[in-house]
């Protein structure tokens, strides 16, 4: 990295006052009045806003209407992205590439001279956005640009700590660099092992830095700092989970990275504060995970960092949609701010079918599952509803059998700001496999059963409006056919009749990862039995060898 830069960073390592509250309050007071915004405090709010997250990377990688396979990027597919989603969604984040190198014209890290070390150590051409910014673009501005026309509100989402293809930085005989080295690896991070958690891993999720360093933490404020001073940007959402690990945790203890992690979220709502334009404040949101234990491994005291001026808290799963998290307790957590829960493309990815990044089949996530999923949501307090990965329902990536690809379900997302029509939706509730995140004790599934051993799940329902009133249906899927076995189901400590009726609920658009006839088994179960809150069902293996539940649903 240039002497310049490194001056740059150094700068932005000062500790910068926090905000006043006076300010917080006229920000509030004035965002009350946005159509797009409704605050967490304000009891009158009607139309909760929508988030949708652009990760730049789908436009090339999915074939979609406006970019034909193999076909070079163009600002035109950026501008469509927005498009495509005007009047659906009130806030649209971007995340210009992996939080490493610049998307935009940047005098902390000149893109000529990073892409020319990149050719002379990888024997890579710049990606496809890269080479747009060296004939002179610029996707930030090209963004924001959209965003405004179409009356969205323009985002920056910036990855704090991404992995991806950090296991090539070091080359290995036998071993190429995918394409996108050029984003993920810089000079800087090579110069320095020694900032890696695990220096010397073959694991990309290894090789992330340690923001325990001081470095670490100023080589990303800096370029944060580039963003805030030279776009007019709307907010600013700090992504956490892109990826998970931050500290090596037997040498930084909770309360230090506690620390660490407020300190930087103060500086950098200070920084929105100093570089905002017309007086207007920027918004400050945080990707953080929607599960208790996995928030201390992070270091993430979502109290503190609400009160040091974080205004948004994105609750997620980190790639999927799932009806078990923490979000009720998440929500005591951060009075004072907006609360977001984060939809995905998928609710269940299975084994890889090739090497390689984007070679997964993916449980997609129905109209069903989506509306369900918000609707639960909002009764456990959330404020709104953010979108993650929307765009790959697309065809991308690589390998045979990774189901059926198809357009984005983009008129589910009308639904998703009102939470009385959502209500009204059909209910498809589900226990996939989803994430395991840090700290977290095993899923909920695979739940390997043995005979005469029972299984017990727990399903967290909210009511339909006007409570339910038909007889429901529920499913458990097994790895392998499961024969002549015999099983039982009860319901909140009520014996279930079986059904042979073991056909998908809803229509399912993309078929993939879907139970055969001859791995499930249903039982009816009468509308009576369901009430809200936690839901007790317990399976049981009556005969037959041990065999693993990997999925279990409820249609009411």
């Amino acid at each position: 990295m240039p002497d310049a830069s490194m001056k740059n960073i150094q700068t932005t390592r000062q500790i910068i006052a926090r905000p006043t509250g006076a300010s917080r309050r006229q920000f509030f007071k004035a965002a009350a009045a946005l159509p797009w915004f409704a605050h967490a405090s304000d009891s009158s709010r009607t139309s909760p806003r929508v988030l949708y997250s652009n990760d730049t990377t789908n436009i090339t990688s999915c074939i979609s209407p406006f970019h034909h396979e193999r076909e070079p990027f163009k600002k035109e597919m950026l501008e469509a992205t927005v498009d495509e989603v005007a009047g659906l969604v009130d806030a649209h984040l971007l995340q210009p590439g992996l939080g490493m190198v610049p998307m935009w014209p940047s005098k902390l890290l000149p893109l000529p001279e990073h892409y020319a070390w990149i050719k002379q150590r990888y024997g890579q051409k710049p990606d496809p956005f890269g080479q747009f910014v060296l004939d002179g673009g610029d996707v930030v501005q090209v963004f924001i640009d959209r965003c405004h026309m179409r009356q969205q509100a323009a985002f920056i989402s910036l990855r704090m700590n991404d992995a991806h293809n950090k296991e090539f930085g070091d080359p290995r005989t036998g071993e190429k660099p995918t394409s996108s080295i050029g984003m993920s690896v810089t000079k800087y991070y090579v110069e320095h092992p020694e900032y890696r958690l695990k220096p010397g891993s073959l694991r990309g999720a290894d090789l992330v830095q340690n923001w325990a360093v001081s470095e670490v933490r100023a080589q990303k404020f800096a370029l944060i700092r580039e963003l805030c001073e030279n776009y007019d940007l709307d907010g600013l959402e700090l992504d956490f989970l892109r990826f998970y690990s931050f500290f090596r945790l037997e040498e930084t203890p909770l309360d230090q990275r506690r620390t660490i992690m407020t300190g930087f979220v103060r500086e950098v709502r200070t920084l929105l504060d100093q570089t905002a334009r017309n007086g207007k404040r920027r918004w400050l949101c945080a990707r953080v995970p929607c599960h208790l234990p996995a928030l201390d491994v992070l270091g993430l005291d979502l109290k503190s960092l609400v009160a040091v001026g974080l205004d948004m808290v994105n609750a997620s799963e980190h790639y999927f949609t799932t009806q078990q998290h923490d979000l009720a307790a998440i929500r005591t957590q951060t009075q004072g701010a907006a609360l977001y829960f984060e939809l995905c493309h998928t609710i269940w990815k299975g084994d890889k079918v090739t090497k390689g990044y984007d070679v997964f089949p993916f449980r997609r996530a129905t109209c069903e599952h989506l509306h369900t999923s918000a609707h639960l949501a909002y009764a456990r307090g959330a404020d709104g509803i953010s979108l993650f990965n929307f765009a790959y329902y697309r065809q991308h990536g690589q390998g045979e059998g990774r189901g059926v690809f198809g357009e984005p379900p983009f008129e589910a997302l009308k639904a998703l700001r009102d939470p009385q029509a959502l209500a009204q939706e059909p209910q498809h509730w589900f226990i996939a496999q989803g994430w395991r995140a840090p700290g977290m004790k095993p899923l909920p599934v695979p739940r390997k059963i043995e005979a005469g051993k029972l299984a017990k799940f727990n399903f967290d329902l909210a009511p339909p409006a006007g409570g339910w009133k038909y007889e429901a249906r529920l499913r458990i899927q097994a790895d392998k056919p499961l024969g002549n076995d015999e099983w039982t189901a009860t319901f909140n400590g009520e014996l279930l009749n079986p059904t042979h009726d073991v056909s998908e609920p809803f229509p399912v658009p993309y078929p993939s990862l879907l139970g055969k006839p001859e791995e499930m088994r249903a039982w009816t179960l009468p509308a009576k039995l369901l009430h809200e809150g936690k839901n007790s069902l317990e399976v049981t293996l009556r005969t037959g060898e041990p065999v693993a539940v990997i999925f279990v649903d409820l249609a009411a």
